[in-house]
């Protein structure tokens, strides 16, 4: 597989898509990248009263034109900005569009408004399907006020990506994550911490198999002896990016969700799987997903893939 130094970006000319846009201007700008913005559109149908269970196709014209003027819209918004841009007008499920195109670029960003649950009804909005099947990294940029509730109009600025946070559980997702995180924090030159979570019921002998009685501190110093192995090999050495390490109580959900109110991007892997499991992205970045402040990297292991990082 050739991946382009590129960053790919959905847009259906929402707020959030726009918002979106946005975020990975800043994001091509910082890395000297490009930009690919593709925008997809199904030929929908729907039932006219006046036939008897017929139905009446829309005009494929009348709807390419339209995407073609959300298309136009952005590269302006792109032009502007001063960031080198190809766009193109693509017939087909845009959530199976993005995730053909993630082939070819190192990274695809997506944006939403946060109102979904349960992976949006199986997958149902492209800012769930993406991040699960994606070929590349993919960043999920809410549309988010200040207290984090979803907003409709004026979306807030977009600020230059000074600290990241990064999930690491010793899974081989979260270990591609923290790479990525690294890369990030090198490209924008940013602070990084690297956080593990224990979770509370875990101390308590909740459950069966753990003692009754637990030592709470030997366990985060187990944890932290662990991550900074982790945090270790991740770095292989490199001096010119220093991680902050944190063990704390709560579940990986809870403290990534915690950490995006004060920071500008978490990184998480997510576990990659086949069958049903495999359609659907670990708990824990469904739930980041949902709750985040900030815009969430996500990196599966095939999205870590041939990136060379």
């Amino acid at each position: 597989m050739t991946r382009e130094h590129g960053i790919l970006v959905g847009v259906d000319g929402s707020v959030a898509s726009l918002h979106a846009l946005d975020w990975a201007t800043h994001e091509a700008r910082t890395r000297g990248c490009g930009l690919r913005l593709v925008v997809a559109y199904a030929l929908p149908s729907f039932t006219a009263a006046s036939l008897d269970g017929g139905y009446a196709a829309l005009d494929d014209d009348t709807i390419r034109a339209g995407a073609q003027s959300v298309l136009d819209e952005a590269m302006l918004q792109v032009e502007r900005a001063g960031v080198p841009a190809e766009g193109r007008v693509v017939t087909g499920d845009a959530a199976a569009v993005l995730v053909d195109a993630s082939r070819s670029v190192e990274l695809a960003v997506v944006g939403t408004r946060g109102r979904g649950g349960f992976a949006d009804r199986l997958l149902g909005t492209v800012s769930s399907a993406l991040p699960a099947h994606s070929w590349c990294p993919t960043v999920v940029v809410p549309l988010r006020d200040a207290e984090g509730h979803p907003v409709d109009s004026d979306p807030p600025p977009v600020h230059p990506v000074r600290r990241i946070v990064v999930g690491v559980d010793g899974s081989p997702s979260a270990e591609a994550a923290l790479r990525l995180a690294i890369h990030e924090a090198k490209v924008w030159e940013a602070e990084l911490i690297a956080v593990s979570g224990v979770p509370v019921h875990a101390m308590t002998g909740v459950l069966a198999w753990l003692p009754s009685a637990v030592d709470h501190e030997q366990v985060l110093r187990d944890v932290a002896e662990g991550l900074d192995v982790v945090v270790d090999r991740a770095l292989g050495g490199r001096s010119d990016v220093q991680v902050k390490r944190h063990v704390l109580d709560g579940t990986g959900a809870e403290l990534l969700t915690e950490f995006s109110a004060a920071t500008d991007l978490i990184v998480v892997g997510s576990r990659g799987r086949g069958g049903f499991a495999g359609l659907l992205l670990g708990s824990t970045s469904q739930a980041v997903l949902h709750h985040t402040r900030c815009p969430v990297m996500v990196v599966t292991a095939r999205g870590a893939e041939d990136l060379g990082i």
